[in-house]
């Protein structure tokens, strides 16, 4: 089989493939060193850590929207800088800075036509309301809450319906009601699609990830399944806290 650009593609590839990926802004400044996982088709990964772990520069280089200098990321068997693979990929930001003069409705419309798609009309008005933005959908952005703008994020996300969808925060600042609406979209998605959430929500990450990995001043100090996690250290806070109580140990004279 091959892909859209040519290229072959691996009949039983995972979805999503980073394989010994070393990243820096500088010579001097490491920001990610050698990190390896995949996530497969259906399946649900959460991604957490402090602040300066690397979580952003990983989804950035995933998106990329960085550029990989040593390692491999392959996105359905392809490398993610093929257009083929950027096709494949729904990317959300933590931040809320879009378009002022579109309408939340236009916003949608416009990201379909980037992934030269039709929105399904009836997919959109079910998610709008869902989402409490039924009635504010042809106000424009400018006029939007900062909540209000995560949610039209979420909307066009979960409507365009891409094979690999990546939340880098995106729901912090969401109100408690949308997110019971998030974790039941998330546990919808079909056995052929992915997701990779970045959130500081743990008690979300319990709720909707299948698999937890807790990166730690640059590298992947945990790598399991959510059960686990659960089991063995009784919440992903707890375990957060171990991956950081290591890198401490692993510090001292």
């Amino acid at each position: 089989m091959h892909g859209g650009d040519g290229s072959p593609r691996p009949e039983s590839s995972p979805l999503l493939e980073v394989a010994d990926v070393t990243f820096g802004y500088s010579a001097r400044a490491t920001a990610l060193r050698d990190i390896s996982f995949s996530l497969a088709q259906g399946e649900r990964v959460g991604l957490v850590g402090p602040n300066g772990s690397g979580k952003s520069t990983l989804i950035r280089l995933v998106a990329d929207l960085l550029q990989v200098r040593r390692g491999d990321i392959t996105i359905d068997g392809r490398p993610n800088h093929t257009r083929a693979s950027r096709e494949q990929l729904c990317y959300i930001a933590s931040n809320d800075t879009l378009p002022q003069f579109l309408t939340g409705r236009e916003y949608i419309e416009l990201m379909h036509r980037l992934y030269r798609t039709a929105p399904d009309e009836a997919t959109v008005d079910d998610l709008l309301e869902r989402y409490q933005m039924g009635g504010r959908q042809f106000d424009l952005i400018e006029d939007y809450s900062h909540g209000m703008r995560k949610k039209i994020q979420l909307v066009s996300a979960l409507s365009l319906s891409r094979p690999l969808t990546i939340i880098d925060e995106t729901l912090n600042g969401v109100y408690v009601d949308a997110l019971f609406e998030f974790e039941l979209d998330a546990a919808r998605l079909a056995d052929d699609r992915g997701l990779l959430l970045c959130s500081h929500d743990f008690r979300l990450l319990e709720n909707v990830c299948d698999r937890v990995i807790v990166l730690c001043r640059g590298e992947i100090a945990f790598d399991l399944p959510t059960s686990r996690v659960l089991d063995d250290f009784g919440s992903v806070d707890a375990l957060v806290r171990r991956a950081l109580a290591l890198a401490r140990a692993q510090e001292s004279p």
